[in-house]
């Protein structure tokens, strides 16, 4: 089949997959393209990873690092197409369990080529087991609206789950039928929705946060610190990397957090010199891997084909290593990450226990009372929604009914 039509169809899968914009869409269209004419073969040809390689490294030269990125995952998005055509063109036939099994495969690759934390992949593909089980012998292909509708309604009236864990089982089903199924869920409106309720953000107290920290130690207790002082996610805390802390200006950025937005928080004086210890301390780790050729630490995107040795560099170290090398999940390269977050959970709960804080303590609380401590200072609510980075200022609204004293100014009458 001529290039051309290839690409007329491969664009239609995109479009009404909605895996693209129009805009994006036209641009995978040229980076496939140029890839099949770069090596000089056709759409119906194996494609080796030399020869994607081979061309990503040809871009690199003079493309941008997001151009190549973009480029790589075109190419990935067509082969992923290409292979989904070919397996509906055989039509081999398998029983319903190896069916659900090839279709979740093809949801993991799906998430991966569009670049989902392994997190979520874990919490969809969770989703799809539950819904496989749900539904008793189904086969995947067989599905329609009124199975997502029955599945919501079971989450809702048996399981009795919140509002917020039945629209994340929704997304992932959402996300099954849309981009690996290739169907549409239509009206649901008739599910049963589970209700939705406000809940307060737990605050600890400037008296509680103190009596928590004394009941930490080591690198737990200046993660949590950072957590608290600079109001970091956990996983923003864990992924910092050392380029990101500038200990002149008094500054953290936060690469990709939620919502893959960048942003710039501050750094509290008072964890410099425990910070710059603590840097010591990894310094002698990093220089072990150098020493030992272990292969660098993971970065984003296409940073790693574009610079292959940047992983190797100091500025691109974790601040929080681990300190075992363990494989990673998606390339399955050993190699130095960061330290496990259940670690620091485990640290802040047990403290909080501690010190007989008679609340539900976890690390996001350390973020919460930062918020809520900065909103008691009488800083701009606009200053705090940038420095916790959030997209809606409605988010950072909801520190405003929790703070230390009563905004209303109103007295009791037993008082």
């Amino acid at each position: 089949m001529p290039l051309a039509k290839v690409m007329q169809d491969f664009k239609s899968y995109l479009l009404s997959r909605r895996i693209a914009g129009p805009k994006a869409v036209d641009f995978y269209i040229h980076w496939v393209t140029q890839f099949y004419r770069f090596n000089q073969i056709e759409p119906g040809d194996a494609v080796s990873k030399p020869e994607v390689e081979a061309y990503l490294k040809h871009l690199s030269k003079h493309k941008e690092t997001w151009q190549v990125d973009q480029a790589a995952k075109a190419i990935s998005l067509f082969e992923f197409y290409k292979n989904k055509e070919a397996v509906t063109s055989a039509g081999k036939p398998l029983d319903c369990k190896s069916e659900w099994r090839t279709v979740a495969d093809d949801m993991r690759k799906m998430l991966r080529l569009m670049h989902r934390s392994h997190r979520t992949e874990k919490t969809y593909l969770g989703w799809v087991r539950r819904f496989y089980r749900f539904l008793e012998g189904h086969s995947p292909h067989s599905l329609n609206s009124a199975h997502v509708k029955d599945f919501l309604t079971h989450l809702a009236a048996e399981q009795n789950v919140s509002a917020s864990t039945q629209n994340q089982a929704f997304n992932a089903i959402l996300f099954l039928f849309r981009h690996t199924l290739d169907k549409d869920i239509e009206d649901i409106s008739d599910a049963v929705r589970a209700k939705r309720t406000r809940r307060l953000p737990v605050v600890l107290t400037r008296s509680e946060i103190n009596r928590l920290f004394d009941h930490m130690h080591g690198i737990n207790r200046l993660m949590a610190l950072l957590v608290y002082g600079c109001g970091l996610r956990l996983q923003e805390c864990l992924q910092l990397r050392i380029k990101d802390i500038d200990l002149e200006r008094e500054a953290v950025t936060v690469r990709s957090g939620k919502g893959d937005k960048d942003r710039e928080t501050v750094l509290p004086s008072s964890l410099r010199a425990d910070l710059k210890a603590h840097l010591e301390e990894v310094r002698t780790i990093y220089d072990t891997d150098r020493a030992s050729e272990s292969p660098g630490v993971m970065l984003p995107g296409a940073l790693e084909r574009k610079y292959p040795n940047a992983g190797k560099e100091w500025a691109w170290f974790w601040i929080f290593p681990s300190h075992t090398n363990s494989t990673d999940p998606k390339t399955g390269i050993l190699r130095r990450h960061h330290i496990y977050r259940g670690n620091l959970q485990k640290a802040v709960k047990a403290a909080g226990k501690r010190a007989e804080i008679h609340k539900r303590i976890t690390v996001h609380t350390l973020r919460h009372s930062f918020a809520t401590h900065l909103l008691e200072k009488g800083y701009d609510i606009r200053t705090i929604q940038d420095l916790l980075g959030h997209t809606d200022l409605r988010t950072t609204m909801i520190y405003t009914h929790v703070v230390s004293k009563n905004r209303h100014g109103v007295v009791s009458p037993l008082d």
